[in-house]
């Protein structure tokens, strides 16, 4: 049964925990450590993490699964109506539930990033120890349309939240960025070494511009940051103006999907808890500088700073064609396809070369499409009642 929500919950409304545990004793540790280290590497994480953009498809799962393992949660949105505010609000009220359900901690806040004062009563009053940012606007038509509000979604937003990490010395900074940042050209895999120089949508070009101004940050004042570079992510609870969205509506009202390229187009498809192990294994594990970087021979993706990128992607190339089959399959009818010609927005690839983030994470996305798409679409009928 779908959760409702009749009120986006206000700014002071603290939902009803269970008592916080208090830390165990020296010894209680020494035990626990002794007998298995990771214990106690994970009751130290059980500190306060914000969680930016806790409404949208990503950071609803993300401060889910924070709240699942017992951790303290502060969310942070604005509630833009880029899309249908409603599947927001319902977002929200899963998160309150799970919050009463875990005994977890958690506090949503209604307020713009932009607005500086507002994000420093959040850290001041909270306490924050963590930030994964996840806000932003990620959408390509609508940047294009738009241009300025993409910058002060994307730029000027992420600015004030690094200035409230440097000013309240936030351990970890981990932020959301996209492949799109690579540009076009590649007929490979894409490595974080790899040029990220020449975006060709304006929203990538807001993304790059962060993961360098978290550079500048990290050099300047110690402050360890992540950037994620997320492929093509999908799922339970996503955004309807994503192409999954749209082909499964369009396929069980049947109307025609419109295909470029002959369908050859592919894309990296990445399942959304796969996405989320990864992004919480990478907050758990702060930047450091790399020992090794050497600025005559510099790695794009880390630096001597405690600063680095890393992709998030399953690695598998899907071309569209198998997409669309892999979801008539699911859904139980078939598309009616409806070829286009002309000029292709962006490049034709996508595949994420994951090495980095399996040394550091000792992770890698590996769920198939099938059971990913099958998931997607049970959610779907029954959100939509299709």
């Amino acid at each position: 049964m779908r959760t409702t929500m009749e009120a986006i919950p206000g700014p002071n409304e603290l939902t009803p925990a269970t008592a916080v545990t208090e830390p165990q004793s020296m010894v209680e540790q020494a035990v626990l450590q002794a007998e298995n280290p990771q214990l106690i590497k994970q009751a130290d994480q059980k500190q306060t993490t914000l969680v930016t953009g806790h409404a949208g498809f990503i950071g609803y799962h993300v401060a889910k699964a924070l709240l699942e393992r017992g951790e303290k949660v502060v969310g942070f949105d604005s509630m833009n109506t880029h899309y249908d505010t409603r599947l927001k609000r319902e977002r929200l009220a899963m998160l309150d539930e799970i919050a009463k359900a875990t005994g977890s901690r958690y506090h949503s806040i209604r307020a713009d990033l932009c607005e500086p004062q507002a994000v420093n009563a959040c850290f001041e009053t909270h306490k924050i120890q963590r930030v994964i940012h996840l806000a932003g606007q990620t959408d390509k038509f609508l940047s294009g349309d738009d241009p300025t509000g993409c910058v002060q979604n994307n730029i000027n937003s992420f600015v004030s939240l690094l200035e409230a990490c440097r000013k309240y010395d936030i351990q970890h900074l981990t932020y959301a960025s996209s492949h799109a940042v690579y540009g076009a050209g590649f007929q490979k895999a894409m490595s974080e070494d790899d040029s990220a120089n020449h975006p060709q949508r304006l929203d990538a070009a807001t993304q790059r511009a962060c993961e360098l101004m978290a550079h500048s940050y990290s050099h300047l004042f110690n402050l360890p940051t992540t950037g994620l570079r997320f492929f093509s992510v999908y799922g339970p609870w996503g955004r309807p103006d994503s192409v999954l969205f749209s082909f499964a509506r369009k396929i069980l009202e049947g109307k025609p999907i419109q295909i470029y390229n002959d369908g050859r187009n592919s894309r990296d498809y990445t399942y959304i808890t796969d996405l989320v192990e990864a992004t919480l294994r990478a907050s758990d594990s702060p930047a450091e500088p790399n020992p090794v970087w050497l600025v005559e021979a510099p790695h794009q993706g880390s630096s001597s700073a405690p600063w680095r990128v890393l992709n998030i992607g399953n690695s598998l190339p899907v071309a569209i064609d198998d997409l669309i089959a892999t979801l008539e399959e699911s859904l139980g009818k078939k598309a009616i396809k409806e070829f286009i010609t002309g000029q292709i927005l962006e490049k034709s690839q996508s595949c994420a070369d994951v090495t980095a983030l399996q040394r550091i994470t000792a992770f890698k996305p590996a769920t198939p499409l099938k059971v990913g798409i099958d998931e997607f679409v049970t959610w779907f009928r029954h959100y939509y009642q299709l």
